[in-house]
This record gives structure tokens, sequence and C-alpha cells, in this order.
């Protein structure tokens, strides 16, 4: 009786708490570098409730509902955004939401809600600070080793036409050859024949040269002057 009596008298200077407030603590930063993200919304309760619902939301005004789950004292409910890959799993003081395949653009700020939904009066926690979830994601890129293939140059002039050239080139060599030859043999037969005309003016012998001949004066008998 005595500390009932001590309590009560007390009680008249100690405030009384609210009844039926949810309170939720969040982490302020969670840093995600393999596409998984593990967020806990921890909770305190005073109320009577016996069903619960708790989800989560992104952006500043809460305005997308990524997850959420709902329990009783018999039954476990759950679903998830569409966009999201995500479950909850809910404790006796905290609810935590797996989230996994994320992507760099899902990076925001996320929000729990925990409500207490049956019996009346139905509670809902007041907006937390809230847990910016930053999502980083790395491209490793694997370059596979292929062997060179060297290419052989392709010409830009046809293979015919090449053909062609290189026939009309032929064509015309042998022409020029033949023009040639046929030029050497005519100059050949040409000189030929002014080498049989032969010069028949008379010319004397070495020692009549000292005598003062003209060299295109005949040569004198003098056999004729001895008779």
């Amino acid at each position: 009786l005595i500390p009932y009596f001590i309590k009560k008298c007390f009680s008249h200077f100690l405030p009384s708490l609210p009844e039926n407030k949810i309170l939720v603590a969040q982490r302020p930063l969670l840093t995600v570098t393999n596409k998984n993200a593990t967020l806990v919304c921890n909770y305190t309760y005073n109320g009577t409730g016996k069903e619960f619902r708790a989800s989560l939301h992104r952006g500043t005004d809460s305005a997308v509902e990524v997850c959420f789950i709902s329990w009783n004292t018999t039954k476990i409910s759950s679903n998830s955004n569409k966009e999201f890959n995500c479950q909850g799993t809910n404790y006796k003081d905290k609810v935590i939401f797996n989230l996994w395949n994320m992507s760099a653009s899902q990076t925001d700020i996320y929000f729990c809600k925990i409500e207490a939904m049956y019996p009346p009066p139905y509670v809902y926690n007041e907006k937390s600070n809230g847990t910016v979830i930053h999502v980083k994601v790395f491209f490793v890129l694997f370059l596979k080793e292929t062997p060179v293939q060297t290419q052989e140059p392709q010409s830009a002039i046809p293979l015919w036409i090449m053909v062609a050239m290189t026939g009309v080139l032929a064509f015309y060599s042998m022409l020029i050859t033949a023009v040639f030859i046929n030029y050497w043999q005519k100059s050949k037969k040409s000189m030929y024949h002014q080498s049989d005309y032969m010069n028949m003016t008379p010319r004397h012998p070495p020692y009549h040269k000292k005598k003062g001949y003209p060299s295109y004066a005949p040569t004198r008998d003098y056999t004729a002057y001895r008779s």
C-alpha cells in the first residue's frame, strides 16, 4: 500500500504520456553499392492496437508508395510497387524493408510509415526525417582478347579494268616494238645500198704525193716516151 500511495501522490506532478502514439526512427543515409538495400524502421507504440500496416514511401512528399506489409495476430500480407523489388518483414519493435536490383535512378529519400489500423482509434506516426538511399552503380568492362585479322587492302579499281588496261599496254608495247624493228631493218638496207657505189677516181700511190700532183690527176704512163 505504501508504494501505491507514493505513486498516487506523485502522479499529479508527473506529465502523463499520450496514449496511441507511434514514433519512428530511421538512419539518415544508406549507401548502396551492390544494388541491394536493407532499410530498418524502428518504432515505438504505447497503444493497444492489434492490426498494423507499415509502408515505405519515396520522395520528399511521400507520393510514391514503394511497398507495404500488414499484419495482425493471425495473418501477414505484403505487396510491392511494380517499379521496385521490395519485401517487408515485421518484428516486435521494427519493420525491415529489403530492396534489391536497385538502379541509380532510384536514389532518393525514403520514409517509413507505421499505422495502427484496429481497434480504434486509428493512429500513425508523424513524418520522420527519412533515409536517403544513394545507389551507386559501377560499370565493369570485360575486354575479350580476339585475334587480330589482317585484311588485304582492297584496290579502288575493279579487277576487270586492271586486266583491260594491262592488255592495252601490252598491245601498244608490241606494236611499238614491231614499228621500231621495221624501221631499223629499212635503215639497214638503205645503208647497204649506199655502200655499193664506189669512188672510181684514180688515186696515186703515196710516194707520188711528194711531186706535187693533185690527188685527182691521172697517173702518167712514162713507157710511151722510151720508144
